[in-house]
């Protein structure tokens, strides 16, 4: 049976700021060809760039705390919500990720999604 899966994607920086126009095209493509690829074989459940600018929001003692992202350090650009049959497909299928051809500073963090509470038998919405 298929599981869930998230894959972060994460850059250093503004990684693909060194990319020249054409190099930045042609990864764009190359993410539009990967995307397809997992529609066709049905492990898509969606995929979307994230923004680098945003905040950290925080509780500490009552008090809301909430501090900018910094986009010159390590963020999540993105993600891939999939579905594989175990974590060795979903890694397998991260790896084939053009943010490795493009981008060196680039990982991608492969994680399970629960989407039941086995205690109380609550499904998650998707």
């Amino acid at each position: 049976m298929a599981q869930e899966f998230m894959l972060y994607i994460r850059n250093a920086g503004d990684a693909k700021a060194a990319l020249s126009a054409d190099e930045h095209l042609a990864f764009i493509k190359q993410c539009e060809a990967y995307i397809g690829l997992l529609k066709a074989k049905g492990k898509l459940i969606a995929a979307q760039p994230i923004v680098r600018e945003g905040f950290l929001i925080a509780k500490r003692d009552r008090t809301w705390v909430s501090k900018p992202i910094d986009p010159t350090k390590e963020v999540q650009v993105g993600y891939y919500h999939i579905t594989a049959n175990d974590i060795d497909e979903a890694v397998e299928i991260a790896k084939q990720n053009p943010e490795f051809a493009f981008v060196p500073s680039a990982t991608i963090e492969v994680r399970p999604i629960k989407t039941k509470e086995m205690e109380t038998d609550f499904v998650y919405p998707k």
